[in-house]
């Protein structure tokens, strides 16, 4: 199994930072993957990182991706509606960790019902949700702990 591990972010998370700092602080997606890519180098695998708005595009990626040493995806908006991206995830062969970086649980609560209900979920190994853009760290820990294995 090749030691690329792809970590993939859906719609508007181009505007990390700037969208809604409150919910989704401050750190910008370029944060996110420096910080991914100190993981990458000290582990020892290869990072593929990537933001698309367009859905036909993120299937693509995880196409590409199914075969690699793992996915860490943070579907953003294409979590809620997007059954082309979950039946891409369903057919990697490697971990899949969905992330999130607000707790979409809590945020069903006090905003629309919808936000809690991710479709993504079935087809991932785990789900790590609000725990901010540290979520992503913590993607990369285990899959770097499953290529020592």
């Amino acid at each position: 199994m090749a030691r690329v591990v792809h970590v993939l972010n859906g719609p508007n998370l181009n505007l990390l930072g700037q969208r809604e700092p409150e919910v989704y602080g401050r750190d910008t997606l370029a944060d996110v993957e420096a910080r991914c890519r100190k993981i990458a180098e000290r582990e020892g695998f290869e990072l593929v990182f990537r933001q698309t708005n367009a859905e036909h595009e993120m299937v693509g990626w995880i196409q590409e991706a199914r075969q690699s040493a793992g996915v860490v995806i943070n579907p953003a908006g294409l979590s809620y509606n997007s059954v082309p991206v979950l039946d891409a995830l369903k057919m990697c062969e490697c971990p899949v960790v969905e992330v999130h970086i607000s707790n979409i649980h809590k945020r069903a609560e006090t905003e629309a019902r919808w936000r809690g209900e991710s479709l993504m979920s079935p087809a991932a190994t785990g789900v790590i949700a609000g725990l901010g853009v540290a979520g992503y760290e913590l993607a990369l820990e285990y899959v770097a702990r499953r290529l020592k294995a």
